[in-house]
């Protein structure tokens, strides 16, 4: 810059000395030369303290450099010659501005101040670096060196103001602004009292909302968008004026130059900005539908599926990815059109207006097609919904569906779904057809029109630079034409996308302040838990205060029968079922809970108690303000910790799971594991409390699962504990040692305020107070022995409880009473008192670690076995789910062949032949025109109608080659191969049973789907036609001027290296985006899971930070993937314009040999070349991305599934007809390649013999039931190695080959060896034997075969959205006598009879069945049992969650209706076995004891004795030392 200063100043003496300075002029330099002075202090001051050059000085040069230019080239052209002082200084000056731009823009990677900084790669980037993408050139390069990236090569490329949490508050805040003012005019209007007044409201507007928070993002898009059209249209000006050039007489050639450079449009430039916008939109999308989803209320919560916010996450969101390029276009559009008319004018004159007539008649289809496209994009998104909706609610059962047999029905179901989804497609890929009769073909109808106006009435004469020109500028006015289609129809997408999560956003949130909260002070007598006459219900008894989408939106689904929003998300818990869900009724809502008086103290212990369906879960929900509050006032004072029924677990480690986010104290850590029992599960987990639990649990047992849920709640040291029947999981040992340890008078919990909803009566006497709930009331309250006294409700449970526990008593000892059966003894152990913990002289817990609890072993609970413990530190945290693999290399050519063959071969050729066909008669357009350039005006007219007819001729040939090839891409070919790929995927991962995440296969039914939907048919679609273009152009090229072969081996070497570096890295960043999106569907699905504990707990915040972290991972992987878009865009874009520069410089080097139609013809295909290549390299690489969507479907489609439903095995319609079992020396494992979980059982079970199963943790109970219904398979058995999917055999015989080569990686490098070792065992090539009913070996039969003959009522009671009727016959093949029947026996006729409407067996079941109790669930499973004529029956302690009568009735049920048939009952109490005929006794996967209850207890020494006498079902021993 001082030699800036010093050419200013030489040139003001020079003045001075020649006298040419004039005072305004010297003080103009003088002034120049001060400021440039001072900006030398300011530039060095920001190079030293900047980590990036600045913007402003470097447009400044840029301009400054442009100007001078300019002015010599006017000094030069005004005769001052180079001999010129004033020209000198000029160049020298010129020469400085120079030097300055480069020292201003050069990188600054050398500077300390940029070394120091740890900003992003685009933070540090100068103007330049930004404009050609170089700052990713490391990442290109190091792609090309290794062959794939790996997620660490592209950490830290999110800017930081594009991360959620600052993209969430600059949007979020706009938008509760908005919504707040719209609900203030609202409320101000009369609310619901005045709905007229209402609906006149404006609506706030989330698109509105998203322009206004990114308006500084939008004004580079928007200059960029103004400014494209000027730079696209300046190529035919300078085409025109190179045309003249060769025809003219001599002139300088620097058109050349122009040409060639104006043919390199900065068409990209505004990317990087509009895609921080939509970014941000993602973002904030994914972290509005968690933390809305934490505060919907329960009405909102029913109205809102968990397919349909996935769907907002996983389809809408992904919207404005597609559809804000579209969306922008809407700016530069108009000046399209307005530049290209000019020129077309200054051509052809007036016979223009013909063309402009054209389009400007095309406008009333375009407004038919929008209305159209419209209501389709709504149905195609209702459709989807629906099937990702049902396809997550079987998914979440799959091991109830497939106990049933019922895999067939459910499929059908989907099926259904997906086909009403591509009946849609189907509709608008017709559509789009059609309407490429008008937009596709608009610049060949235009052309025609126009050529044949001009030629007609113009009188016209066709020359080069009037036929060419023309031709370019049409083939330019299909691009914005081709917008305008599909601009339209995008952002129509866009609009209804955001509309739909603008109504999911405005869904009513939950009343805060329904529940008054105040602090807890524990040395007040003020009842911690206070309510006052209150009444509650599940649904709202009052309108809402405005009318919004949402409501119009429910109220249309209700008029077509229902959709996936009438489905409820969550909780309706118990006694829901008893209110009115009709949603069009005006009556009020049936309260579920009822002048509710209630005062609890604190420290105290009160248990709710009462029959299935009378509102004691209902009161815990109240307390949490899970509930609408219709009267009255609750107070809760302190902190919640709630503990629901079903267990709330996360994939995480079991410490993680208890622990919750709170600090880690090793001494509260230590003393919560000791109360809740959970010290021998962990011994043996393989890495105890490191070790990581599945998807809800899915490696631990039922009991498991609720002490670990217990221990969340205990380690949280909260004031007031609810506790949803947590004992009912457990078995009387485990029940007893948690009540003595941990919840009882004398546990750790005993200086906290609990509430406990209990089945159970027996602990009933030790409790502070009891409170019986009968049809939604309190009928009683007070301590046991006033409630015995008073001889109402509640003494008839315990007369009948007492009744029913006096006629167990049998055997050689007596059953303990249930008045005694706790132990008196108070253990000594730690407490929780005033936030501290407690010590006292402790013996510890009762509960020795070599005795394990007798409860179930859920089908993964021995997949984590004790084999390989040693070799963990405890510390070491033990994996059970697996990274998801992300493949490294090219794309197979494979997925290629599969996606053809699922379109079908035929389809696929004929729609490449009419590509061709329509590319020839392009190219046949223009050398038609060719042919008719440089006639006279007499001999056109002469032939007027040969010329007419030609142009016509391959304009209609055109149109409807181009109409039925988009008919057979999108009608027909799309539709099938989308038909089959879905068929195939969801036959496979309903046949595999895996421990793959939820979350994962969401992802591959939902945005894989999508992306095989819509993306993969465009690809292919646009990748044939632009190689149709490409190889037309270079044809024409070559043909036309023969010097450019020489140039095509150049052109073709750069083409091939940009695309072999881009493609390295494209292929490993679009993976690393679509395998960085499941984590946020498995994180939000845990969380819709557990949502009622999130708030109950207040850690809200945690789970939305922990959803922030995952969002920002998978932006993270987008931005990369969008920067090395824009990197090959920029590289292919001025190597494209290499094409043009050598075309024109062989016109000029042959300017008087060459004929320059035929130079014409060249160059105006050539031209269009830059954008077809920059194209087919974009849409090759995006057509690879997208069949990665193939390769991640394949990945489950190509899994070893079960075996066959149906084989040549034919039994009878009765069988199984005596109910005769025998296992002979049968084992099994749950993988290949890990140890037997039963091993070599030999036993046979008589025909309608009742056996009992016991057994502790892990001893292979439920594995035995698994066995019998081949959920696993006998060890080694053909079906085994057939089904397995650990690569376990696979990787063994590589490993004796020595084959160490692995084309896989897991993502973020995971163990691709987690579910077993490659240690020999002795057990490795064992027999496994067989199971044989009636003497069939089961495994020579289909699995459907089998399991429908087979009948279980399971553990966890499992209903699916839909009707009663679907509940219990989803194959439709009873009569509603049978169904009315088993719910007869079932005790549930009455109650299913009482259901508001009437409706009976069509009954809304809705989501997880939760408008049923968990008590009426296992009704209605216990109904399905009884329609099941099957001759055996396994229960899998199907009383557990229900109260003593409804047990009772199930009991005597079971008694009664199965008295003939063969029933196993897996015992987690030992109590409902004691009537059995004999008790099958198993320790360690191995059968020990297997005879008559009566003669085990007879027998001292005998596990079962041990067993009964722990669970407190049996007085002491007579030799002490045998329970040792």
């Amino acid at each position: 810059m001082s030699l800036l200063t010093l050419t200013l100043t030489a040139q003001a003496i020079h003045g001075a000395v020649r006298g040419t300075n004039t005072p305004d002029k010297l003080m103009g330099i003088f002034l120049t030369a001060v400021s440039w002075a001072f900006a030398l202090a300011l530039n060095y001051n920001e190079h030293k303290y900047s980590i990036r050059s600045s913007d402003v000085l470097v447009i400044f040069f840029t301009l400054s450099i442009i100007v001078s230019t300019t002015l010599l080239h006017t000094l030069l052209e005004t005769g001052q010659g180079i001999q010129s002082t004033e020209t000198r200084l000029t160049i020298t000056y010129l020469v400085f501005l120079a030097l300055g731009l480069v020292v201003e823009a050069w990188p600054r990677g050398s500077t300390g101040v940029q070394q120091l900084s740890g900003a992003q790669a685009w933070d540090k980037a100068n103007f330049f670096s930004r404009v050609s993408h170089h700052y990713f050139q490391p990442i290109i390069s190091l792609a090309a060196k290794q062959k794939m990236l790996l997620p660490s090569d592209v950490v830290d490329q999110l800017p930081e103001e594009k991360k959620t949490e600052i993209g969430y508050a600059r949007l979020s805040v706009i938008w509760n602004r908005k919504t707040k003012r719209y609900y203030d005019k609202v409320r101000a209007a009369g609310g619901s009292a005045n709905p007229e007044a209402v609906k006149k409201i404006r609506k706030p507007s989330l698109l509105l909302a998203i322009i206004q928070a990114h308006w500084r993002s939008l004004i580079p898009v928007v200059a960029a968008k103004i400014a494209l059209p000027f730079l696209e249209y300046l190529s035919p000006a300078l085409f025109g004026l190179f045309l003249d050039y060769i025809q003219g007489p001599p002139a300088p050639n620097t058109d050349t130059i122009a040409v060639a450079a104006s043919s390199f449009k900065p068409a990209t430039e505004e990317k990087p900005f509009g895609y921080g916008v939509l970014l941000a939109f993602g973002i904030f999308v994914a972290r509005c539908a968690v933390s809305a989803v934490l505060v919907l209320s329960p009405d909102a919560r029913r109205k809102s599926s968990t397919g349909a916010i996935l769907n907002h996450m996983s389809v809408d969101a992904v919207q404005w990815e597609e559809g804000f390029d579209y969306l922008s276009v809407w700016i530069s559009i108009p000046f399209d059109f307005a530049i290209c008319f000019y020129m077309l004018y200054q051509l052809l004159g007036w016979s223009f207006l013909a063309g402009v007539f054209t389009i400007v008649a095309f406008i009333p289809f375009q407004s038919w097609r929008a209305k159209v496209f419209e209501g389709l994009e709504e149905d195609r998104l209702k459709t989807t919904d629906e099937r990702v909706r049902l396809s997550t609610e079987i998914l979440s059962s799959i091991k109830i569906v497939k106990l049933y047999g019922w895999e067939a029905a459910f499929k059908s179901k989907i099926l259904e779904a997906r086909k009403a989804e591509l009946s849609v497609l189907k509709k608008m890929g017709a559509l789009e057809a059609v309407m490429s009769l008008v937009f596709a073909s608009t610049s060949t109808i235009v052309t025609f029109v126009t050529f044949a106006t001009y030629v007609t009435l113009g009188q016209g004469v066709l020359t080069p630079k009037i036929v060419f020109v023309s031709l370019t500028l049409f083939d330019l006015l299909h691009e914005p034409v081709s917008r305008l289609a599909e601009g339209t129809a995008s952002t129509i997408a866009l609009v209804v996308a955001t509309n739909r999560i603008q109504r999911f956003l405005m869904r009513e949130e939950i009343d805060g302040d329904q529940v008054q909260r105040e602090k807890y002070d524990d040395n007040s007598d003020t009842p911690v838990v206070e309510i006052n006459n209150a009444t509650f219900a599940w649904t709202s008894n009052k309108e809402p205060d405005w009318v919004d989408d949402a409501t119009e939106e429910d109220e249309e689904d209700a008029e077509a029968g229902g959709s996936d929003d009438q489905q409820p998300l969550l909780s309706n818990q118990e006694g829901a079922a008893e209110e009115n869900m009709d949603s069009n009724t005006s009556t009020p809502p049936k309260s579920t809970l009822r002048n509710i008086t209630l005062s609890v103290k604190n420290r105290s212990l009160t248990a709710v108690v009462g029959r299935v369906g009378q509102g004691k879960s209902s009161l815990l929900s109240a307390i949490i303000g899970e509930m609408y509050k219709q009267e009255g006032t609750i107070c809760v004072r302190g902190r919640v910790a709630y503990v629901p029924q079903q267990a709330f677990i996360i994939n995480a480690t079991v410490r993680d799971n208890i622990i919750f986010g709170n600090v880690f104290d090793q001494e509260r850590y230590r003393r919560v594991l000791t109360a809740c029992g959970l010290n021998p599960d962990l011994d043996l987990l393989p890495a105890g409390d490191m070790t990581e639990i599945g998807e809800r649990g899915i490696n631990l047992s039922g009991g498991q699962k609720q002490r670990v849920s217990l221990a969340r709640a205990t380690y949280d040291n909260a004031d007031v504990y609810l506790l949803d029947d947590p004992l009912s999981a457990v078995d009387a040992h485990v029940d007893r040692h948690l009540w003595d340890n941990l919840i009882g008078p004398d546990g750790l919990l005993k200086g906290k305020t609990r509430i406990l909803v209990t089945h159970g009566i027996h602990h009933l006497d030790q409790v502070d107070q009891i409170v019986v709930f009968k049809e939604g009331e309190i009928a009683e309250l007070g301590r046991y022995e006033e409630l015995v006294a008073a001889k109402k409700s509640f003494y008839q449970l315990m007369k009948e409880f007492s009744a029913k526990h006096s006629r167990k008593r049998n055997g050689s000892h007596a059953l303990v009473d249930v008045s005694t059966s706790v132990s008196a003894a108070a253990h000594s152990i730690p407490t929780f008192e005033d936030g501290i913990i407690e010590t006292d002289s402790a013996e510890g817990s009762d509960l020795d670690s070599d005795v394990a609890t007798v409860e179930e072993d859920d089908v993964a609970a021995d997949t984590v076995t004790k084999a390989g413990a040693e070799e963990n530190d405890g510390e070491e945290e033990d994996e059970l789910i697996a990274e998801e693999i992300m493949k490294r290399g090219g794309v197979e050519m494979r997925l290629v062949k599969t996606y053809a063959k699922a379109s079908g071969l035929k389809t696929v050729v004929a729609v490449i032949a009419f590509i061709i066909l329509g590319e020839a008669c392009t190219v046949a357009t223009n050398l038609w025109l060719t042919y008719w350039v440089n006639r006279t005006k007499e001999e056109l007219a002469a032939s007027i109608g040969l010329f007419l007819g030609g142009l016509l001729a391959f304009a209609v040939l055109f149109v409807v080659v181009h109409m039925v090839y988009i008919y057979l891409a999108f009608s027909v070919a799309r539709i099938r191969a989308s038909e089959l790929i879905h068929r195939e995927l969801i036959t496979t991962i309903l046949s595999f049973y895996d421990t793959t995440p939820l979350g994962r296969i969401i992802n591959r039914l939902s945005g894989d789907c999508y992306s095989i939907d819509e993306h993969l048919p465009w690809k292919f679609l646009d990748l044939g036609y632009l190689l149709a273009a490409v190889f037309s152009t270079l044809v024409v090229v070559v043909f036309s001027t023969p010097a450019f072969i020489f140039i095509v081996p150049f052109i073709t070497v750069g083409f091939y290296m940009i695309s072999d570096y881009y493609l390295w890295a494209v292929r490993s960043l679009k993976r690393f985006n679509s395998v960085s999106v499941s984590p946020i569907y498995q994180h939000f699905d845990e969380t819709l899971h557990g949502v009622t504990v999130i708030r109950a707990m207040s850690v809200q915040q945690r789970f939305v930070d922990e959803n922030a972290k995952r969002t920002n991972y998978n932006a993270n992987a987008y931005v990369s993937y969008s920067n090395c878009n824009r990197w090959v865009d920029v590289r292919l874009q001025w190597l494209s314009a290499t094409i043009v520069l050598s075309i024109a410089l062989s016109g000029v080097f042959g300017r008087y040999t060459v004929d320059a139609s035929v130079l014409g013809l060249s160059m105006s295909f050539a031209m269009g070349i830059t954008d077809s290549v920059m194209w087919l390299c974009r849409d090759f690489s995006e057509w690879q991305s997208n069949l990665i969507a193939i390769e991640r479907i394949q990945e489950y489609t190509e899994k070893h599934t079960e075996a066959p439903e149906l084989t040549s095995k034919v039994i009878p319609d009765l069988w199984p007809i005596e109910g005769r079992v025998v296992f002979t020396d049968y084992s099994t494992r749950y993988r290949e390649g890990m140890d037997l979980v039963l091993k070599h059982l030999s036993f046979e079970i008589k025909p309608q013999e009742k056996i009992g199963i016991v057994g502790r943790t892990g001893a292979g109970k439920s594995s035995l039931t698994l066995a019998l219904f081949r959920i696993i398979e006998a060890a080694n058995s053909p079906w085994a190695r057939a089904s397995d999917n650990s690569g376990y055999h696979d990787k063994k015989s590589s490993d004796d080959n020595g084959d160490d080569s692995d084309e896989q990686e897991p993502f973020l490098g995971a163990s691709s060896s987690l579910y077993f070792n490659n240690t020999p065992r002795e057990d490795e090539e064992i027999d496994g034997g067989a199971i044989e009913i009636d003497g069939i070996d089961i495994s020579t039969l289909g699995l459907a075969d089998l399991r429908k003959h087979l009948a279980i009522i399971p553990q966890d009671p499992t209903l699916f959205a839909g009707t009663i009727r679907d509940n219990l016959d989803p194959f439709q093949e009873l009569s509603d006598a049978d169904l009315w029947e088993a719910l007869e026996r079932a005790h549930l006729k009455d109650f299913i009879r009482s259901l508001p409407g009437g409706t009976g067996l069509n009954a809304e079941v809705s989501q997880n069945g939760e408008n049923f109790s968990v008590g009426q669930r296992s009704l209605i499973c216990l109904a399905r049992a009884l329609l099941r004529k099957s001759k055996i029956l396994i229960l899998d302690e199907a009383t557990a969650a229900v109260d003593v009568e409804t047990d009772e009735l199930i009991q005597r049920t079971i008694r009664e209706e199965f008295k003939d048939r063969t029933v196993l009952t897996i015992a987690h109490r030992i109590k409902t076995v004691m009537d059995s005929d004999r008790i099958l006794v198993m320790e360690q996967g191995r059968v020990v004891e297997f005879e008559a209850p009566r003669l085990l207890l007879e027998r001292e020494d005998s596990l079962f004795f041990k067993l009964a006498y722990q669970a407190g079902e049996i007085a002491a021993p007579l030799s002490p030392t045998i329970i040792s």
